[in-house]
């Protein structure tokens, strides 16, 4: 599946979790699912704890975090001591 059909899995509800990341407007916010991976859980078992849940949502939720990462900019910053 190409990323714009992924990305049009990941909505946002001002009136769901204060308008947070989606996943198909469920309860799901890829953050959650994004911290769930990031703590070891393998795609199986994050599809078994929500039954509803595809492994496209999965990737979805991949895609929109380095979309939203690649738009990311760290300037540096310089302080400059008083010695």
């Amino acid at each position: 599946m190409d990323e714009s059909k992924l990305l049009k899995r990941i909505t946002s509800d001002p009136n769901i979790f204060g308008g947070k990341p989606l996943i198909r407007g469920r309860r799901l916010a890829v953050e959650h699912v994004l911290g769930m991976l990031a703590a070891g859980d393998d795609t199986e078992a994050i599809l078994s704890g929500y039954p509803w849940l595809e492994r496209e949502d999965i990737q979805a939720c991949l895609v929109y975090a380095r979309r939203v990462i690649g738009r990311e900019r760290i300037e540096p910053l310089v302080i400059e001591s008083d010695d």
